[in-house]
């Protein structure tokens, strides 16, 4: 090798060492960047933004919350990361400050103990207390009404060394509800469901206190996104975030946010998982065939809200369910849905089917299932006396003998819906004088009595094609008798909402029909309007905002649906189906309803929240399911 050969092959060695020395170096640099970045996670990865913009919003605001105690301000902390129940922390000291620091500190050691990612925290700062006997908690819970709807927390002592907020009590049951009468002797804290819970923190408690402390908080939720988000602090809205409007765009936002979750519990068969009591994640062991086909009838309203073409195969999936195994065909040409568990016939069921099925073809622009149509409308007028317009509820089946002839009221109200359209689909007059000869009985049994969603509905659909001024009068009627119960009630039947929203509808009807009747010169369309706005906007208390869900057992799983409060915050299908129900035509009208609403109103509302109705028929005891 010459010496120049030589020098190059030098050359080009040094020039590689010096590359491998910058790939090395960089390398290295690289390594301690990502050990660094690791670090930097590990050690402050769940110092996340909410924590720092909750504080900012405490305590860079003028609150105007008094401490409650002469030892100073109470602050808890909830930490989620929407998988399992929120950890809770707490804080006391002389100053705001200082005790949001002990709380934060508290909390963040819980995000290290039980290395958990901070996704949701809401801040909670004690505003009022109030300290009685536990044997008074009897009178307290009474006058919440109805289980779960008390809505304050608990402490076990003065120094809230154990203590509960509203949520962390309701999630986990801490009360009987059912033996809260004022002169029980048993004590409402469920001791064992108390321990229960305390277990999370490894510890527990002997024995129930003699007194307590009841509490209310000024509280703020912030999620990932580090927007803090002011909640009610009282009554029925409490722990619900304060929104400026319950608008038609708010809402329409909030339905089909709902109506994905109710799409998503479609299995692959056709079937709905039933539905969930999300205190302990309990999954429904039920069916109920007329459930699931009201359920179809939600999603095909929210398909045609968003047109998602990728809805489509699960409601086909689902009306295929219902058609491959609960219909059954009696000879001559009659159909009926039968509900299998119990080897019924049940009206309802066959109204619904034919409802949710024209719904189905208005929807797509087919007649698919104009047969099947006739079938199940023809099986609801074997089931009435066309004389009185009266129904036969339940029949056994496969005999098809008697079984029962009443079972709900609701049932006269879906088959005379579904009466009408039939009608509307097919014009055959015998299901137009069926649904005729139904709402004549209506009337002159006054339904207006049962505050029933399928009646308004049916009303709505007959003067469609039958303007009789008598049923613009009973419309009217179905509406005003029932305004001042729904406009108090504490509870949320969705169901309510339907039935303003189908009157309204028929109301808007009579206007542009020029038909003339005596009760439209006192009707309070204006009151109307507000009991709309304000069950829309009091029916948000039924829905899983995260703030509510993270105190179940599996937070993220219920985010999103409606509920029962009620019944142990029940999220059932039907559930969701009125939510969504009524809410959808809310949200088609609200820019009639709009005008009726005073500024006065809407602040009364939106700032305050809703307070507890008061007594008498302020207070909806009725209901019922829809079997």
């Amino acid at each position: 090798m010459s010496k120049k050969t030589r020098e190059r092959a030098r050359i080009r060695a040094a020039k590689a060492r010096r590359r491998r020395k910058i790939l090395l170096t960089a390398l290295s640099v690289g390594c301690v960047a990502l050990l660094a970045v690791s670090v930097i996670v590990h050690l402050y990865g769940n110092r996340k933004p909410q924590f720092a913009a909750l504080k900012n919003r405490i305590l860079a605001s003028e609150l105007g919350i008094v401490p409650p105690a002469a030892d100073g301000p109470i602050v808890f902390l909830s930490v989620c990361d929407s998988k399992q129940r929120a950890y809770v922390a707490k804080g006391k000291a002389a100053t705001l400050e200082a005790a949001w620091k002990a709380a934060e500190e508290g909390a963040r050691k819980l995000i290290s103990q039980k290395n958990i990612k901070a996704v949701w925290v809401k801040a909670d700062i004690v505003s009022s207390v109030e300290e009685m006997p536990a044997a008074d908690l009897h009178r307290e819970i009474a006058e919440s009404r109805y289980p779960y709807f008390f809505r304050k927390g608990i402490s076990f002592d003065p120094a809230f060394d154990v203590a509960f907020l509203e949520g962390e009590v309701n999630a986990n049951r801490m009360l009987r509800y059912t033996d809260s009468a004022p002169d029980s002797a048993e004590s409402p804290l469920n001791l064992s469901n108390i321990n229960q819970y305390l277990k999370n923190y490894g510890t527990e408690i002997k024995s129930l206190p003699e007194n307590v402390t009841l509490f209310s908080t000024a509280g703020f939720f912030c999620g990932l996104d580090g927007v803090v988000i002011d909640l009610y602090n009282e009554g029925l809205d409490a722990g619900r975030r304060v929104i400026d409007a319950a608008d038609d765009v708010y809402i329409k936002d909030i339905i089909i946010s709902a109506s994905q979750y109710l799409s998503e519990m479609i299995q692959p068969g056709g079937q709905f998982i039933y539905g969930y009591f999300p205190n302990f994640d309990h999954e429904i062991d039920n069916y109920n065939i007329l459930r699931h086909t009201g359920s179809i009838w939600s999603l095909l309203n929210y398909y045609r809200m968003t047109g998602d073409t990728s809805l489509i195969a699960g409601i086909d999936s689902a009306v295929n369910y219902l058609l491959e195994t609960a219909v059954e065909f009696r000879e001559p040409g009659a159909a009926y849905v039968v509900e299998r568990k119990d080897n019924e016939v049940k009206l309802g069921g066959s109204g619904l089917a034919v409802i949710m099925l024209t719904e189905y073809m208005d929807v797509f622009g087919t007649d698919t299932y104009i047969d099947m149509v006739r079938l199940l409308a023809d099986g609801i007028l074997e089931l009435q006396d066309p004389g009185a317009g009266t129904y036969y509820h339940v029949l056994n089946y496969p005999d098809y003998s008697p079984k029962a002839e009443f079972r709900t009221i609701y049932y006269d109200g879906e088959a005379t819906f579904a009466l009408t359209r039939a009608y509307t689909y097919t014009r055959e007059q015998k299901y137009l004088d069926g649904a005729a000869a139904a709402v004549e009985n209506f009337i002159a049994n006054d339904y207006a009595r049962y505050r029933d969603h399928w009646v308004a509905y049916a009303l709505n659909e007959i003067t469609q094609y039958l303007p009789e001024p008598r049923y613009y009068e009973f419309a009217l009627k179905n509406v005003s008798d029932n305004l001042n119960r729904i406009y108090n009630a504490a509870t949320l039947h969705p169901t309510y909402l339907e039935l303003l929203m189908a009157g309204w509808r028929t109301h808007e009807r009579l206007l542009e029909s020029g038909v003339q009747i005596d009760a439209l010169d006192d009707f309070d369309v204006k009151y109307f309007a507000e009991t709309v706005y304000k069950r829309a906007f009091h029916m948000l208390n039924g829905y899983f905002y995260p703030e509510y869900a993270m105190y179940m057992r599996s937070p993220g799983k219920f985010t999103n649906a409606f509920f029962v409060r009620e019944d142990s915050f029940r999220i059932r299908i039907d559930d969701i189906q009125h939510y969504i129900g009524g809410n959808y035509y809310y949200t088609l009208y609200y820019d009639q309803i709009r005008p009726y609403l005073t500024g006065e109103f809407l602040d009364g509302i939106h700032k305050g929240g809703l307070l507890t109705a008061d007594g008498g028929d302020g207070y909806d005891d009725s209901g019922g399911d829809e079997e």
